[in-house]
């Protein structure tokens, strides 16, 4: 897979040697020429001095037969910019980009960037995952159909100990996916499953009934 890598900050570096390793053929875009230099000397010639925003630079590296380009500049602006104009005037199939201010999310969907990554939300991500008494955490997002991962708890204090999967007042679009017990083995639930104070619930829902399925859950 060819990548085409926009940035050479630190986030940049590491992810060019992590696909390096993985054995794609990638390429690195920065503007500076004292970071693509540092570059250079050490992994040779897979960083290109120029602007990723400009479309004559991005034809000049070849990315019309790159499968990926990812923006991981600082700045939110020049990642939404290099990102459209790898899609629409070098048509790359699969645009991923950092973004600083998780409000832009929605406007760099509309936009047409296929994924946006934003370091604020993996934060808080991880902190979710360790508070223990938070209710429920988003794992995934699944942006090209409008779906969220997430992991729901099930406290000793929830309605929904001792009930049936069945019983459950489900969101439509909601499905659980697995169960992982406090103590035993992770299982698929069928409708007879009963859930456990403990258990955590992996399930697949829309974004718009997190809350939704929480309180059908949880029931608390």
């Amino acid at each position: 897979m060819y990548i085409v890598v926009v940035g050479g900050g630190r986030l940049g570096y590491n992810l060019l040697k992590a696909l390096l390793n993985e054995g794609h053929e990638v390429l690195l875009l920065e503007k500076d020429a004292r970071i693509c230099k540092t570059i250079t000397d050490e992994m040779g010639s897979v960083c290109y001095r120029g602007d990723g925003c400009e479309a004559a630079t991005l034809a000049e590296v070849g990315t019309g037969r790159a499968d990926m380009l990812v923006a991981v500049t600082g700045d939110d602006e020049d990642n939404l910019v290099a990102c459209q104009v790898a899609k629409h005037k070098h048509n790359v199939p699969r645009t991923i980009a950092r973004i600083r201010n998780p409000q832009n999310a929605l406007l760099f969907k509309k936009l047409g960037v296929d994924v946006t990554v934003s370091t604020t939300d993996l934060i808080l991500e991880a902190i979710e995952r360790e508070v223990p008494t938070h209710p429920l955490t988003q794992l995934l997002t699944i942006d090209e159909k409008g779906l969220v991962i997430v992991d729901v708890k099930i406290s000793p204090e929830s309605t929904t100990v001792g009930k049936m999967v069945k019983e459950l007042s489900l969101p439509k679009e909601s499905k659980l996916a697995l169960i992982i017990p406090g103590e035993g083995n992770a299982h698929v639930p069928a409708a007879n499953t009963i859930l456990h104070a403990g258990d955590q619930i992996i399930a697949v829902t829309s974004p718009e009934s997190k809350d939704e399925l929480k309180a059908a859950l949880r029931g608390v």
